[in-house]
């Protein structure tokens, strides 16, 4: 558990940090927009580390411990697999981020010069940042395994399954439909292989 907490802290301390090194945004949309997938990315997040690192089966002030209570038990070779997959996905994540550069952005923008990034991670999935963080996302709904994670992971993806599409439908009206539908043809949203 241990172990995929420090993916986790590592990961997002070091995104933080790199959140700096990146160019000023020239467009975005209303923010009304991106209230949708931050409110299921973010409280999915908190509900998948469960807001913390309680023990399996441990109770939190005012809420039932049925809510972490382990659904199943993985054995501990099993679980290091998982932790493999969560850097794995961290590092997936990394590599998205720095294919981008300076065009990287939290949130939904249009920077000077923006183009079609379709190489390295991109030619991949046309979001391999949130492929990444799914990954691990699984590994860390694989080790944890109680229902508060499970919804956690369920609000997870929907927020960036949401948040993939709100950037889809903004870089085809800034960039060009045709531009970005032929991108869109011929690289996988999400999961490699599987075509959307």
């Amino acid at each position: 558990m241990f172990a995929l907490y420090l993916v986790w802290a590592i990961w997002g301390l070091s995104w933080a940090i790199a959140a700096l090194w990146a160019d000023r945004a020239i467009a975005r949309p209303a923010a009304a927009r991106e209230w949708r997938y931050r409110l299921f990315t973010v409280s999915g997040f908190l509900a998948l580390l469960s807001f913390g690192a309680w023990p399996r089966g441990g109770s939190m002030a005012g809420m039932p411990s049925v809510l972490f209570a382990p659904l199943w038990h993985l054995p501990a070779p099993i679980e290091w697999a998982l932790v493999l997959l969560a850097l794995a996905g961290a590092g997936f994540a990394w590599w998205g981020r720095l294919h981008l550069g300076r065009l990287w952005s939290a949130a939904l923008t249009r920077k000077q010069d923006h183009r079609v990034v379709d190489s390295g991670p991109y030619a991949i999935v046309r979001h391999p940042i949130y492929t990444g963080l799914i990954a691990a996302a699984v590994a860390t709904l694989g080790i944890r395994g109680n229902p508060l994670c499970l919804t956690g992971f369920v609000l997870f993806v929907m927020g960036y399954v949401l948040k993939a599409s709100e950037e889809e439908r903004f870089l085809s009206a800034e960039l060009g439909e045709h531009v970005y539908a032929r991108y869109r043809a011929a690289v996988p949203m999400l999961i490699p292989c599987v075509r959307r």
